[in-house]
């Protein structure tokens, strides 16, 4: 069973892969269910991820819905086995929301992450100080114990990227560039290390101008992920006042990654990114350099 007795976003994925499978191959779930020598309520509950399958169960009903292709087959078994495993994140169980985690397990999994932010330097970008800093403008009182537990997990987040394990992608508003959030020294350091991070060769940071108008108005802060070796969609998490949704219909998917192409098109290339947070850091220092009156 998934850790908490509650579905993760692995088993959701397995669960609903194994459905795709069986309606395609025009089962029902009791036929799915003789195939595994189970009943229905255990089929239902895989589908649903609210069980996870396991490896050989996985691959006695994909021989039953004729699913041959070996990638597709070594996905969702090493997916049955991992959905039990136990990430580094549940270390810190105790101070993180389910549905935080269920974002962190979607990073740790992926093969593709793309991020729009028109608000804050994106997680996977952010310093240290800058997590901390932007933690304490919350209205909930945080003990200073668990700010720094969040600090330390934003940076382990953040191995994903450093390790080569993700191609990264994120598109940011010129707005979070320009208009520091947090003290000056502390923004001036993150666009430094926002500058650092674009170098490797698996992350792109592209700014979208304010001349592209409203744009930047038509979606809040959201991340896309892909699993496999192409990078299609394959599920979405948002940002909202209530934490973080997972969205995985097909429709969400499509309209998402619809979104994040025109942000991509319409944003200054990687190169001319750069070089605009180039600029405004040579205005922050001039700024800070010119005697006051």
């Amino acid at each position: 069973m998934p850790a908490g007795g509650r579905p993760t976003v692995r088993s959701r994925r397995l669960g609903t892969a194994l459905r795709q499978y069986r309606l395609a191959a025009k089962l029902d779930q009791p036929q799915a269910a003789e195939v595994i020598a189970s009943s229905q309520a255990r089929v239902s509950r895989v589908e649903t991820g609210h069980v996870t399958a396991r490896v050989i169960e996985v691959r006695l009903l994909l021989d039953a819905y004729g699913v041959t292709d070996p990638e597709v087959r070594a996905k969702l078994e090493e997916l049955a086995k991992r959905s039990k495993n136990r990430g580094w994140w549940l270390e810190h169980a105790a101070h993180l929301r389910p549905d935080y985690m269920d974002h962190i397990a979607l990073e740790d999994d992926a093969t593709y992450i793309q991020e729009w932010q028109q608000a804050l330097v994106p997680g996977l970008l952010q310093t240290p100080a800058y997590t901390e800093a932007v933690i304490r403008t919350s209205p909930v009182h945080m003990a200073p114990e668990r700010v720094a537990q969040l600090v330390e997990v934003r940076e382990a987040r953040q191995a994903k990227i450093e390790e080569g394990g993700a191609t990264y992608s994120a598109v940011i508003w010129e707005a979070v560039i320009t208009h520091p959030l947090v003290s000056l020294e502390v923004h001036q350091q993150q666009l430094l290390a926002v500058l650092a991070v674009a170098k490797r060769k698996n992350v792109t940071v592209q700014v979208l101008p304010f001349s592209m108008g409203a744009l930047a108005t038509v979606t809040s802060a959201f991340s896309t992920f892909s699993f496999d070796t192409e990078p299609a969609v394959q599920a979405v998490a948002l940002e909202n006042l209530r934490g973080t949704s997972v969205l995985e219909a097909p429709e969400d998917l499509a309209a998402y990654a619809n979104m994040y192409d025109l942000l991509r098109s319409s944003a200054l290339a990687p190169d001319a990114s750069a070089k605009l947070i180039r600029g405004v850091l040579r205005s922050l220092k001039e700024d800070a350099s010119c005697p006051r009156p």
